[in-house]
């Protein structure tokens, strides 16, 4: 049957389950799962990790390990069971009518193989292509997916290109059979947000020019919500809400879905007056689920001897767009009653400076073939003239895209590295030039950081509580072991961990469990400065909300100072007091939050607030795609560094752009932008974040 024959659904999944199989039992992974996609249209599939959004794409694609299997339900594609098809015919079918893109583009690229030879593969051998039409056609879909230079790139190997242009070349590696099913599994979890508007404007173009239908995986609402068509929703291996984007997102029938919403920093919240609210208690590990609804144990609305009696089926909600809910209540709940106010908190005064930061300079030197050594030295200047202060009891974002610098100044002030030129001031003592080893404990206990990933920042042979003493006795606090056993049973209560987790392993932790333990090791010292590297984008959305508050929880208490590094504008405008954006080693705009994300802007903060996804739908946003990677910065741009993707240069005369790095200008009090825009076109700037009247 040709492709052009069909016309009912591309994809319907009924009442899928599976389950892996251990030694000991049967673990499901996913049950009584349902969803259907017509051709050409996106279904977003969102969830908490663990909940199986991965596991229904590698059941449809039959990529189960030798421990998983599908154990009921059937999976058609195009109206034919997959489940009665030989593996030829699955072969067939993989790669050439559904292709899978994962989160992680250099699991899917050869490292030893050029890009234009391993793009040539896909049509050469599912449709016996000649070399020479393969070429053409590998061409044209480089092409497609504005990728610079596309002959260059074909002769490029994977590790030449940067993480948003390989994530590129394996999307259009899955486009090159033209499928009718294109799976992406958190295709721009590892991208910036300005690489990922620009990858995600880019899928919907592809969708719509060849008439591609998606299942779109990811923990994203905001988007979903850009992407896709119909937006299913899961909660421990179940399907909770599944329904068109508009019917799920204003008019909720479940309480997951609702706890989901209020726990993402949308428009209008914030730390002190509205306060994000976490899902109370934890997801249900698979062998432990409980009975009746799964997500009855963490819901406002639970009845006893009702929604715990027996099995929960989908029911359908009358009047909408195939739009239905597991959830036993949906019509007697009111769900347009206003959520119950978080206490609000009072916002710490801001006390005096403790950090200042003079004309800071950091460069590295390097050999111009880092492969071999040798040749001449190449300078990279990481951090240009950073020049700010922060305040105890204070909240300072550092915002901007990898390859910013952000990391290199974070490393600089914790003594990782030293400074090249210009000062850091903690207090009134000078710490930019003196290393960590040579700082006294009193010092680096002042100064702590908590990281990205909580996975690697723990001894995974110590105990929670091993660990936290440890630090104890580094920075010398507590006169015997019982001291500070009972300062690190404190640590745990600051983080709300329970004192029984003092005796466990990393591994029998969960993910915002870890991060609470890297944060409780972080103050043991009594730090005055905390510098959270996004602390919490490993983390999933209900999770998040949790941590974030406790961060602001820890500083109202101890008035510690907080440097809290994100690419995520959405937590930064939540709970930071004054935000820095940076570009290339360059501080490019500076003041208080409200003042960065009104305009007038620099031009790079306005492209990075356009690329942010919002989770509601009553947002407009005015769309500007970056075209272009940051230059490195070994070789970067004369003049101002953002001049090679600006959209406003044409408006600066003289080629100045090009020519001088722009003086910091101050806008307003505390407001200043590093850019050569005259003060009438500035004025002129409108907002781009629009929240439509109700």
């Amino acid at each position: 049957m040709s492709r052009d024959d069909y016309e009912g659904p591309i994809l319907e999944i009924d009442n899928l389950s599976i389950s892996f199989f251990t030694r000991l039992r049967e673990i499901p992974a996913v049950m009584d799962f349902s969803v259907t996609v017509q051709p050409g249209e996106a279904v977003g599939l969102v969830g908490e990790s663990g909940c199986g959004k991965s596991t229904v794409a590698l059941g449809v694609m039959r990529d189960l390990g030798k421990n998983g299997r599908i154990v009921g339900g059937t999976v058609k594609f195009k109206g034919r069971d997959m489940g009665d098809m030989s593996d030829e015919e699955l072969r067939e079918i993989r790669g050439s009518e559904v292709a899978m893109i994962y989160q992680e583009p250099m699991a899917s690229l050869n490292p030893a193989m050029k890009i234009g030879k391993q793009l040539m593969e896909v049509p050469m051998i599912h449709q016996g292509m000649n070399a020479e039409k393969a070429r053409e056609r590998a061409l044209q879909v480089v092409t497609d997916v504005k990728l610079p230079d596309p002959a260059r790139i074909l002769d490029s190997f994977p590790h030449q290109l940067s993480g948003g242009q390989q994530q590129r070349i394996v999307i259009a590696m899955a486009l090159m059979a033209e499928p009718s099913l294109l799976i992406l599994d958190e295709p721009t979890t590892a991208l910036d947000v300005t690489v990922e508007a620009a990858v995600v404007e880019l899928v919907k173009e592809l969708g719509k020019k060849y008439g591609t239908s998606m299942l779109f995986i990811s923990h994203n609402l905001g988007l979903v919500l850009e992407t896709c068509d119909r937006i299913c929703v899961m909660y421990s291996g179940e399907a909770v809400e599944t329904g068109s984007i508009e019917d799920v997102f204003d008019k909720m029938q479940h309480p997951y879905t609702q706890a989901l919403f209020r726990s993402i920093p949308l428009p209008g919240a914030n730390k002190n007056d509205r306060p994000l609210k976490a899902i109370p208690g934890n997801f249900p590990l698979p062998h432990e689920r409980p009975p009746g609804c799964n997500f009855g144990p963490r819901c406002d609305y639970f009845e006893e001897g009702r929604c715990n009696a027996a099995e929960i089926p989908m029911f359908e909600v009358a009047g909408d767009d195939r739009h239905g809910t597991r959830c036993l209540r949906f019509e007697e709940i009111d769900w347009n009653a206003p959520m119950q106010l978080m206490e609000t908190k009072t916002k710490g005064e801001i006390g005096p400076v403790v950090l200042k930061m003079d004309n800071l300079k950091k460069y590295y030197e390097v050999a111009a073939n880092a492969l071999f050594g040798g040749g001449q030295k190449k300078v990279v200047k990481a951090n240009e003239t950073l020049t700010f202060e922060a305040h105890e009891s204070e909240t300072l974002a550092i915002v901007g895209e990898s390859g910013c610098g952000k990391s290199t100044f974070a490393k600089v002030l914790m003594g990782l590295e030293t400074a090249t030129d210009g000062t850091i001031m903690l207090d009134n003592r000078s710490i930019g030039d003196v290393p960590i080893e040579k700082r006294d404990a009193k010092t680096i206990g002042e100064v702590q950081m908590v990281f990205q990933n909580p996975f690697d920042t723990l001894n995974p042979s110590m105990t929670v509580g091993r660990q936290i003493i440890r630090a104890l006795e580094v920075f010398g606090i507590g006169k015997n072991e019982a001291e500070r056993r009972e300062r690190m049973l404190q640590l745990l209560d600051l983080v709300k961990l329970p004192r029984e987790f003092a005796d466990r392993m990393p591994r029998q932790l969960s993910g915002g469990q870890k991060q609470r333990v890297g944060i409780a090791r972080a103050f043991a010292g009594d730090a005055r400065i905390v510098v959270a590297d996004e602390p919490v984008s490993a983390l999933d959305v209900s999770v998040q909300a949790a941590v974030t508050d406790l961060l602001m929880e820890i500083q109202r208490e101890h008035k510690t100072t907080l440097l809290f590094i994100s690419h995520d504008l959405s937590i930064v405008r939540y709970l930071s007091d004054r935000v820095m954006v940076m570009y290339l080693g360059h501080v490019v705009e500076l003041g208080t939050t409200d003042q960065v994300f009104s305009p007038p802007y620099h031009p790079y903060t306005e492209a990075l607030l356009s690329a942010v996804p919002i989770a509601d739908t009553s947002v407009e946003k005015e769309h500007i795609v970056l075209e272009g990677d940051i230059p490195s910065a070994m070789n970067p741009p004369p003049g101002c560094p953002f001049q090679t993707r600006c959209r406003w240069k044409k408006d600066v005369p003289d080629n100045l752009c090009e020519r001088e790095v722009p003086p910091m200008r101050q806008m307003a009090e505390g407001h200043q932008v590093k850019c050569h825009l005259a003060d009438d076109i500035l004025a002129r700037m409108s907002p781009v974040i629009k929240i439509a009247a109700e």
